[in-house]
């Protein structure tokens, strides 16, 4: 019985999410849905939080939907297109629109909607017994919860075309030689390097971290000069924020800053 879909841990400066359906690979139910979605949500209202980390517990991280709540409906074919919108679209938007650094620790098989769950992340560690698995076309279905749009702008058109239509395992070092993710580990260090990685950004600038990320999602549109204005403009929000007076202090008294993550007036 998955009756804690979802495991949180309120850290210092950080909110660790564990999917927790161990038993089905963490795959996704409705119920696991709406854990993660509240978990996700009380993380971005708490004013402490400044990173999150996001994992799987046992041995994988998330093997995408939970196929077997598809055949528990019987004859009656599932709209899936209600479901994407209802709730894996709505769970991207959030992942990307957090104000803090999002950290996954990829541990074991991420498929389907969790691989693109993990890419939807801004900074992506796996074990190295960890695999990517567009499984998709599998079951005569396209890559969702951001695949499409996540895939050719990781790693080029040709390696995420032949990802989605081939289905085939991608090893964790492979992804991070193609710069999928950013770096494969032994497995008894994912989780050590991923708790270091939050506790680094917990203490750091979250404001400025925030804004940062705001700019290179947008630079996926932009033209360079849009960008460039999205840059001044967000620059001159930063310059305003007691983080940066600190860091200026701090670099011009020999000594390390003291930022509060806040955004100031």
């Amino acid at each position: 019985m998955d009756e804690t879909p979802i495991l949180v841990d309120k850290r210092a400066g950080y909110y660790a999410v564990t999917l927790n359906r161990p038993d089905r690979l963490n795959s996704f139910n409705e119920k696991m849905h709406h854990a993660l979605m509240a978990a996700l949500t009380q993380a971005e209202a708490d004013p402490d939080c400044r990173a999150l980390l996001l994992t799987g517990a046992g041995r994988g991280f998330c093997a995408g939907q939970d196929l077997s709540d598809r055949l528990a409906s019987g004859d009656k074919k599932p709209d899936l297109g209600v479901t994407i919108e209802t709730f894996y679209n709505p769970l991207v938007h959030k992942l990307r629109a957090l104000p803090f650094p999002v950290v996954a620790a990829v541990n074991g098989v991420a498929a389907g909607a969790g691989a693109n769950l993990a890419l939807a992340c801004d900074i992506v560690l796996a074990g190295r017994s960890a695999k990517f698995i567009q499984a998709f076309a599998k079951i005569g279905l396209v890559p969702d919860s951001g695949g499409t749009w996540l895939l050719p702008r990781l790693i080029g058109a040709a390696r995420a075309r032949a990802l989605s239509l081939l289905a085939e395992p991608l090893p964790a070092e492979t992804a991070a030689e193609w710069g999928m993710i950013w770096k494969a580990l032994d497995d008894d260090r994912l989780l050590p390097v991923a708790e270091k990685l939050c506790a680094q950004f917990a203490a750091g600038p979250t404001y400025g971290l925030a804004l940062i990320k705001r700019a290179l999602d947008a630079s996926e549109t932009n033209d360079l000069g849009t960008q460039l204005e999205l840059e001044r403009d967000l620059q001159r929000k930063a310059g305003f924020s007691p983080d940066y007076a600190e860091g200026v202090r701090a670099f011009m008294d020999k000594r390390a800053p003291v930022f509060t993550g806040r955004k100031g007036d």
